[in-house]
């Protein structure tokens, strides 16, 4: 049985339709049939009536003209005692009125009359030929019924369809969204039969986002609360630099710098996207800003540490080009991408970015002449805390995460691709930004 209520209700009022059809069509038929029936005999008396005025005799066992050639009407003169065939005499046995009667061995109406003096006549028509004029015109009057069925089953898919359409809109609302979009549904131009339905889900939506809420500024505070001792760990363990330790000690103060820092940078990484879901769940427009100018502040902070890692950082192409969207975020969206290519690029390697226009968009390129990606790893890399097949890697799995998320929240796309070629290596990421009517310079968009 269909799940469907669009298909149950099309289902059930077709049912009932053709149900009140058929049982409609019974009573009409037997209705128009039994109409028919009583208008033959009506005209049977008629003739009869007149055949009472005046003398039939010249027609008496002969079809009567002028009436329809195939009703085959006889008038019979029976005279004023009884005479003829034994199927005439038996007539006398019959009171004046319509009867059925066999005559020749066929099913005869007869309508009788006794005229002033005495002498009695019949007017007879085969029953067949009634019964099958009958049944001609009952079926006629079918007509209208089977015509009205198909017509009444399409309005009612029609209405149906028009009747579902909120329902509709509405589920198409709803797989629209973003999954951060905590809006409430509006009411306008929905049945009142949806309004509670439309509470309700409403009422989710709100609980929804205080949960949300509720989870980014634990997250927040989390990270800021750690922010000061692992802060003062640092201190204390760059505060041994100057001792005189064993090597032993020394191996073992290295991998605690190694992990607080790891620390440290999941706990930026934390405040950062709490920082734009916090922004993301505001409301209003945001400001334009020139990504080619946040593109270059960016890569003027991580130039050093590309120089001490033997990488070339640098691009190959910068167009000035706006888009709207919140300068830290576009700066830490810009700082995530070319952390990962740094963390990945061997020595010796080269990370090359473009800024530039295509097709009506802002176009962010990044390319690296690191391993690239898995392509087990491509369907998840945007996970949280997915590292993929180099866990062992430094970070913390949030970049990338976060890298979509702005981007998500900014309404473009990004797509990553690993670089294959001849004794080359690497992976490109492609981000699109809608361009911005009015490019506006922005100042000190350091993340």
């Amino acid at each position: 049985m269909t799940r469907s209520l669009r298909g149950r209700l099309f289902i059930g009022l077709t049912a009932i339709i053709l149900l009140a059809g058929l049982a409609s069509a019974m009573l009409t038929y037997r209705w128009a049939f039994d109409e028919a029936i009583e208008m033959q005999d009506s005209i049977l008396i008629q003739i009869a009536r007149l055949a009472q005025d005046g003398s039939f005799s010249h027609l008496s066992g002969r079809t009567l003209g002028g009436v329809d050639e195939n009703a085959q009407v006889w008038v019979l003169e029976l005279g004023k005692f009884p005479q003829g065939s034994a199927d005439d005499r038996q007539l006398w046995g019959f009171k004046d009125g319509l009867h059925v009667a066999t005559r020749n061995g066929e099913s005869m109406r007869m309508a009788l009359g006794t005229r002033a003096d005495g002498a009695r006549l019949v007017v007879a028509q085969p029953t067949a030929i009634r019964d099958e004029t009958a049944r001609g015109m009952a079926l006629r009057t079918l007509f209208p019924i089977a015509a009205l069925i198909p017509c009444l089953m399409l309005v009612t898919a029609l209405v149906i369809a028009r009747s579902l359409r909120p329902m509709v809109r509405l589920a198409s609302d709803l797989d629209t969204r973003r999954a951060d979009d905590m809006t409430s549904l509006s009411l306008a131009g929905t049945p009142s039969e949806l309004h509670p339905f439309i509470a309700s889900i409403n009422g989710l939506l709100k609980r929804m986002q205080l949960m949300l809420d509720q989870q980014r500024r634990f997250v927040a505070d989390a990270a800021h609360e750690l922010r000061s001792p692992i802060t003062a760990l640092s201190l204390q363990a760059e505060n041994l630099n100057p001792v005189d330790l064993p090597e032993a000690a020394q191996a073992r103060v290295a991998a605690l710098k190694q992990g607080i820092h790891r620390t440290k940078h999941l706990l930026e990484q934390l405040l950062a996207l709490a920082r734009h879901e916090a922004r993301s769940a505001g409301h209003g427009d945001m400001p334009v800003v020139a990504l080619d100018q946040v593109s270059k502040e960016v890569v003027a902070d991580l130039l050093p540490q590309s120089l001490n890692s033997g990488i070339d950082l640098g691009f190959q192409i910068v167009e000035p080009l706006a888009v709207r969207g919140e300068p830290i975020m576009l700066a830490a969206m810009i700082r995530n991408l070319v952390d990962n290519a740094l963390r990945f690029t061997p020595y010796g390697g080269r990370i090359d970015l473009g800024v530039y226009g295509q097709d009506g968009a802002a176009t962010l390129q990044i390319e690296d002449s690191g391993p690239g990606i898995a392509p087990d790893d491509m369907d998840r890399i945007f996970e949280p805390f997915f590292r993929g097949q180099c866990p062992e890697a430094e970070g913390t799995g949030l970049g990338l995460s976060i890298v979509k998320r702005i981007v998500d929240g900014l309404g473009g796309s990004i797509v990553l691709e690993n670089i294959a070629g001849a004794g080359r290596s690497g992976l490109r990421v492609i981000v699109k930004l809608s361009l911005a009517p009015k490019p506006v310079p922005t100042k000190g968009a350091n993340a």
